[in-house]
């Protein structure tokens, strides 16, 4: 199961600490920021993949309601604050839940399992590459895994290669994460297509790629 990325953006240390105890205790939930006002978040969430975000409304420099009509659609809000009266604002911004301090586990409980799961969602299977004026039409389950060399991406399949004009940091947004993870800033691998971890190489069959020391706890924890 591809895990909800959440951020935890709230003025006061207490309240962060206690949603990301919360977040920890679920294993379908992985804490990728927290921060106490949303500007130290915007820079994350342009750089990092995130699903869920647990925002405070009354906060000193920037309101999270004001903040909320910044982000875009793809992620999903839960307000928290010790303010009842801003629940209805709260809700016209298309809020996923409302907590009210003090949040009960059972309450956060109740609000992150109305998130539509990432693997639950229908994934094409296939995709098109566009390689100089050609179009290349594949199924994921043909690509091994994805190379990056400076502006190119070279697709590796089983029975050819695909070169194309992109990057592979934008290339990672697009691709379904459960299907594909990243083990090193030059490549993106097919999850079922991995065999063995032999030191810092992920083995494809006779396949070798290098597992950079950023993901390499990662990589253990999500495939083997």
């Amino acid at each position: 199961m591809a895990k909800i990325k959440c951020v935890v953006v709230d003025d006061e240390e207490l309240a962060r600490t206690l949603l990301s105890t919360y977040i920890d205790k679920l294993d379908f939930l992985e804490l990728v920021g927290s921060a106490e006002n949303p500007l130290e978040v915007i820079h994350l969430m342009k750089e990092t993949p995130v699903d869920l975000l647990f925002l405070d409304i009354q906060m000193p420099e920037l309101k999270g309601t004001d903040f909320a009509k910044t982000v875009g659609s793809d992620i999903k809000i839960i307000f928290t604050t010790a303010y009842s009266e801003y629940a209805l604002e709260g809700y016209e911004l298309n809020a996923l839940d409302y907590l009210l301090k003090p949040i009960t586990f059972e309450r956060f409980l109740k609000a992150v399992q109305k998130f539509e799961f990432p693997s639950e969602k229908k994934t094409p299977d296939s995709f098109t590459i566009k390689s100089g004026y050609d179009l290349h039409k594949v199924s994921y389950s043909e690509i091994l895994y994805m190379e990056s060399d400076s502006e190119y991406v070279t697709y590796h399949l089983a029975d050819r290669k695909i070169m194309s004009n992109q990057r592979l940091k934008g290339l990672e947004k697009e691709l379904p994460a459960h299907l594909f993870i990243r083990v090193h800033r030059s490549y993106i691998v097919n999850r079922s297509k991995v065999t063995g971890l032999k030191s810092r190489d992920l083995l494809l069959g006779e396949v070798k790629i290098p597992v950079s020391d950023s993901y390499y706890e990662k990589v253990k924890e999500e495939l083997f």
